[in-house]
């Protein structure tokens, strides 16, 4: 009998108390705790593929491993493992899978899914946690009082999306600049579906909780955007619960403004797959939907910001490359991200989403499409982009993530 399938997960090749080791995480979040298997147990579940019989995997190791025997109970304990803790595609994991979503669906906000695991979960800690974020080193300082701040309007702004430990100093560069600006009616946040998604975007009506304090929707504006939709842009709403781009931007807007501020959450998940690419049916969804967005907020009679939580390079052997970190790739990786920086400044975003995509995003941009959102949603009515912050950060896998902060004026300030 075929033994069961693994998940799609996120895998992670680490050295655990001395000796190699990898771990497993649910991109999705239904399971919430990582696991740690010895590289033998990993060789097991890497051949789970829903065909592999106990004898199949038995067979596959012994010619990996130069005619070395794997017992049947230990591959029986791997798999009892694996599906104890719901990375098996089985009828368990599907019942975990199904209760969180039903929670998820009849709910009418988002949970603060990674309050008490990337920030405080206490309220008056989060908030002397970001104060002292602008402060930290490489931040740019403290906020203003909310009195100092102008007349001039922010429409656009690209941030971090990075956890704040290794990016907070990063983010307060934008929201400093956003702090000192006219306070927005409505924020549209363009974050990006790190799990994927069968569209090219996804919102969501849901209230986003923070511990500052809940930060509202944009109902009014949600719907109108998806009342335009060809397609449902609600399908895969269940990424929303768990995604970190759009939930620390939320975080951060909490901090300046409390519920003075609403927003319109959009994942951005992927614009082309090989069989869009004959005929152009998604971009022509892309193209109307953020068409739809532009026309919406200049309709609405609010004052409108829009937001890219959006890191740029993903390079090193936590992404898959075989090589590691060393001065010359960061320096590489630095040339890269400046050529296209440079379109962003201008702005113009199909330059940028050209410039990235020409070696065919081999640094890995996860905001490429959401940055590209942003900029198509204030399409010729902001001024060149001012690069307020650029940095990078290791990731203790192996690697680095780099981020950037562009602010853009309106035009005629």
């Amino acid at each position: 009998m075929a033994l069961p399938p693994l998940r799609y997960l996120d895998v992670t090749h680490i050295e655990h108390e001395g000796t190699p080791a990898v771990v497993l995480r649910d991109m999705e979040g239904f399971v919430e705790d990582p696991l740690v298997l010895t590289p033998l147990a990993f060789f097991i579940a890497a051949h789970l593929n829903g065909e592999n019989e106990t004898s199949d995997i038995q067979y596959l190791f012994c010619n990996a491993s130069g005619g070395r025997a794997i017992r049947t109970e230990d591959i029986e304990r791997v798999v009892e493992t694996l599906d104890e803790h719901g990375f098996l595609l089985t009828d368990k994991y599907l019942a975990l899978r199904n209760a969180a979503i039903e929670t998820f669906n009849t709910a009418s906000s988002r949970p603060a899914y990674l309050a008490g695991k990337s920030y405080p979960d206490d309220g008056s800690e989060l908030r002397a946690y970001l104060d002292a974020m602008y402060t930290r080193d490489g931040a740019p300082g403290v906020l203003p009082d909310r009195d100092r701040a102008t007349d001039a309007q922010l429409p656009c702004l690209i941030v971090p999306h990075i956890d704040f430990e290794r990016g907070g100093h990063s983010y307060a560069h934008g929201y400093l600049r956003m702090a000192g600006a006219a306070k927005p009616d409505t924020v549209f946040v363009f974050g990006v579906a790190h799990a994927g998604a069968p569209t090219p975007f996804v919102m969501t009506r849901k209230h986003f909780e923070t511990p500052l304090g809940q930060v509202d929707t944009d109902l009014a504006l949600v719907d109108a955007i998806a009342s335009k939709c060809g397609w449902d842009p609600y399908t895969s709403e269940i990424v929303q619960r768990t995604e970190h781009s759009i939930e620390f931007q939320a975080v951060m807007l909490a901090h300046l403004y409390g519920r003075e501020v609403q927003i319109v959450p959009i994942l951005c998940g992927p614009f082309m797959g090989e069989e869009d690419i004959a005929d152009g049916t998604r971009a022509k969804e892309v193209d109307e939907f953020l068409r739809n967005c532009r026309e919406t907020a200049q309709q609405s009679g609010k004052r409108i910001s829009v937001i890219a939580g959006a890191d740029l390079a993903h390079v090193g052997k936590r992404f898959g490359d075989p090589f590691d970190i060393d001065d010359a790739i960061v320096a590489d990786i630095r040339l890269r991200d400046d050529e296209d920086i440079l379109h962003l400044a201008t702005p113009d975003p199909e330059r940028w989403y050209a410039s990235v995509m020409k070696d065919d995003n081999a640094r890995r941009v996860c905001g490429l499409n959401c940055i590209y959102s942003a900029l198509k949603c204030v399409d010729g009515d902001v001024a060149a982009g001012e690069v307020l912050h650029y940095d990078y950060a290791h990731d203790p896998a192996g690697g680095i993530v780099s981020f950037v902060n562009v602010a853009y004026g309106a035009k005629g300030y």
